[in-house]
C-alpha cells in the first residue's frame, strides 16, 4: 500500500533518531516472516491471515479512537477501498500459501521484488517513465530472482516451486495494489483508513477461502500462538502506526532508502532462527536485489509502505 503523511514538523533528513528507528522496523517487518513461518505449526496459512487480519485491524480501530481519526465518513474511496482489500487479500493468501511450501529467504527476496514490478506497472500505467539510473535497478533485481530459480539449494521439498512462483504472485499483487491507490482518491485518507481497507479485505478474502483450505487449527500450542500475536500486535498495529508517525515527521525519500534492509534481515533471520539453508546463490541474490533497491529508491521522492 502507499501513502503521504502530511505534518507541518517534518524534519530536513534523516537523524540518528530516525535511522535507528528504521533499522528496527526493518528487522520487525524481517522477523515478520520467520513469524509466520513458526506460526503455521499450529495454524492454517489462510485462517492465519484471517486471524492476523482481524485482531491487527481491532488495535489499529483502538488507535484511531484513541486519536480521534475519522474512518467512516463519505469520502467516495469505498469501491476504491473495496479493490485494494481484495487485491490485498490475495496477495496475503499467496504470501503466506507460498511461505509453507518454501523457505523465508527465498520467499522475502520475491515477495520484495514489489518495488521492481512496482517500477515497471509505473511506467505504464501511470505515467512515470524509468529512468536510466533505475531501468538499472530494475536489471539487478531481475538477475537476482533469476539467480533464486536457478539455486536448487533447498528445492528437494516438494512444492517449492510453486510456493516461489506464489511469492513471486505476491509482490505482483502488492505493486498492482499500490498501483490502485496512486491511481485513486484513497492518496487522501489517512494512512489508518487505506491500512483497515486493506486489513478487512484479507479477512473477506480468507474467510472466503477457508472452505477450500486444510484445518484452521492444526494444534494448539505456545510458541505458533505468540508468532501469531507477533505478527498481529506488534508487526500490524505497533509497527505500521510508528511508520506513520516517521513519514510525517521525515522526508519519505530519505526513509525510502532503507528499503533494502527488509529482504536482508528476512534471509539472515531464517537462517539463523529457522536453520533454513543458505546458498552463495542466495547470498548473490540478495546482494542484487538490495542493490536494485537501493538504487530505485534513492531518488523517489515518494515511498510505498512495507507489506501489511
Amino acid at each position: 500500500m502507499s501513502s503521504t503523511v502530511a505534518n507541518g514538523t517534518s524534519r530536513a533528513g534523516i537523524d540518528a533518531a530516525a535511522a535507528s528507528l528504521m533499522v528496527l522496523l526493518t528487522l520487525s517487518w524481517g522477523l515478520n516472516y520467520v513469524a509466520a513461518k513458526v506460526s503455521y505449526a499450529g495454524y492454517d496459512p489462510v485462517f492465519l491471515s484471517v486471524l492476523r487480519a482481524v485482531i491487527g485491524g481491532f488495535f489499529v480501530l483502538l488507535w484511531c479512537w484513541w486519536r480521534g481519526i475519522r474512518l467512516f465518513s463519505r469520502d467516495g474511496t469505498l469501491a476504491a477501498g473495496a479493490l485494494v482489500g481484495a487485491l490485498f487479500g490475495l496477495e496475503f493468501l499467496c504470501l503466506y500459501i507460498g511461505l509453507e511450501l518454501t523457505t523465508v529467504a527465498r520467499n522475502t527476496l520475491m515477495v520484495n521484488s514489489m518495488p521492481f514490478w512496482m517500477l515497471l506497472g509505473g511506467h505504464f500505467l501511470l505515467g512515470e517513465p524509468i529512468s536510466t539510473r533505475k531501468c538499472l535497478g530494475l536489471v539487478l533485481a531481475f538477475a537476482g530472482l533469476i539467480l533464486v530459480f536457478s539455486d536448487k539449494l533447498g528445492m528437494e521439498k516438494e512444492g517449492m516451486l510453486l510456493g516461489d512462483l506464489l511469492s513471486l504472485a505476491a509482490g505482483i499483487l502488492w505493486a498492482g495494489t499500490n498501483i490502485v491507490i496512486k491511481r485513486s482518491n484513497l492518496t487522501e485518507v489517512p494512512p489508518e483508513k487505506l491500512l483497515l481497507y486493506q486489513l478487512a479485505g484479507s479477512a473477506v478474502v480468507g474467510v472466503l477461502v477457508m472452505p477450500f483450505a486444510g484445518p484452521a487449527v492444526r494444534e494448539l500450542a505456545l510458541m505458533p500462538t505468540l508468532a501469531l500475536l507477533f505478527q498481529a500486535i506488534y508487526v500490524v498495529a505497533f509497527t505500521y502506526v510508528l511508520w506513520f508517525w516517521l513519514l510525517g515527521r521525515y522526508p519519505a525519500s530519505g526513509l525510502s532508502s532503507f528499503a533494502f534492509l527488509t529482504p536482508v534481515f528476512g534471509v539472515l533471520c531464517g537462517g539463523l532462527l529457522l536453520g533454513e539453508p543458505l546458498s552463495p546463490r542466495v547470498f548473490a541474490a540478495l546482494a542484487l536485489i538490495a542493490i536494485g533497491l537501493i538504487i530505485v529508491n534513492r531518488p523517489s521522492k515518494r515511498h510505498l509502505l512495507p507489506d501489511a
